[in-house]
């Protein structure tokens, strides 16, 4: 047995200046294994940085004076009495929906000679003979879709993009056709400007739908017709739901359609509504 504290470092036949007590030299490599590991785990600098460096193209937010936010507030508070009293108390359940309802800023989506009428529950012209639906209309077509964070949605009536931007809050993707080229440029601007980078606008026949694009989870048609396009069920998943107000002008009624895994269609038919009509390429504006 070799007592404790002997070195038994061969090169200690040398005399007894070369002998070390064996604790020492354990805690002197511990210590220097702690270090190596430490250092070999730890995150590099550069590593560190890039993730607290914004990219170089993103620019900074401007910070907002107090009255500016002042009046952000009022718009927040506005936007909850809408939510509770106007969703929520007239029976819009779904959680996801109110949330999304409760953040999406109306009051960018409509003129600013009518932005003090953005929190009533009331459709609202937006110009070219188009108008914005009422909250309450949007919550109930989105809560309809059943819409699913994986989603990829078609709508065709972009308007001002408003209940474009409520469901790019909801779903992955968001595909929206507006026939009025103008509409459809701005509402592209004033997406992109409000950071709803998953939202794919453009002019075009919302009739024909969107071929490449298809097949969608959901479609929501924001323009009343008499019919159900056919190819908008075609490019429609099986399991998935299509909403559209369908009827003649005063008779119109907001249906759902659900595809089956089989393909078969099943329908019900929610509440009357008033709709702008589907229009197509030629068709002249209803006065």
């Amino acid at each position: 047995m070799i007592p404790l504290g002997t070195n038994r470092d061969p090169d200690a036949r040398q005399g007894p200046a070369r002998r070390l007590p064996v604790w020492p030299r354990l805690a002197a490599l511990l210590l220097a294994g702690a270090a190596v590991w430490l250092w070999a785990g730890r995150p590099s600098l550069a590593g560190a940085e890039a993730l607290e460096t914004p990219p170089a193209d993103a620019a900074p937010k401007r910070e907002l004076t107090p009255a500016e936010a002042e009046r952000e507030r009022q718009w927040a508070r506005q936007r909850e009495r809408m939510v509770e009293l106007g969703l929520r108390g007239r029976g819009i359940r779904n959680r996801r929906v109110l949330a999304a309802l409760g953040k999406v800023a109306r009051h960018e989506f409509v003129p600013t000679r009518v932005a003090h009428l953005a929190y009533a529950d009331r459709a609202l012209p937006i110009g070219h003979e188009q108008t914005i639906s009422q909250p309450y209309i949007v919550a109930l077509m989105t809560q309809a879709a059943d819409p699913q964070p994986e989603h990829k949605v078609l709508e065709v009536g972009t308007g001002s993009g408003y209940q474009a931007a409520v469901l790019a809050e909801l779903v992955a993707e968001v595909y929206t056709i507006e026939l009025v080229p103008a509409l459809a440029r701005e509402a592209t601007a004033r997406l992109k400007r409000l950071g709803y980078g998953n939202v794919h606008a453009r002019a075009g026949d919302g009739y024909l739908g969107w071929p490449k694009a298809a097949p969608f989870d959901a479609i929501l048609v924001t323009c009343g017709a008499d019919h159900v396009p056919r190819p908008l069920w075609e490019q429609l998943k099986p399991g998935g739901k299509l909403v559209i107000p369908v009827g003649p002008p005063g008779r119109m009624w907001l249906r759902v359609l659900s595809k089956g895994a089989d393909g078969k269609e099943r329908s019900r038919d929610l509440i009357p509504v008033r709709f702008v009509p589907l229009r197509r390429p030629g068709d002249r504006p209803e006065k």
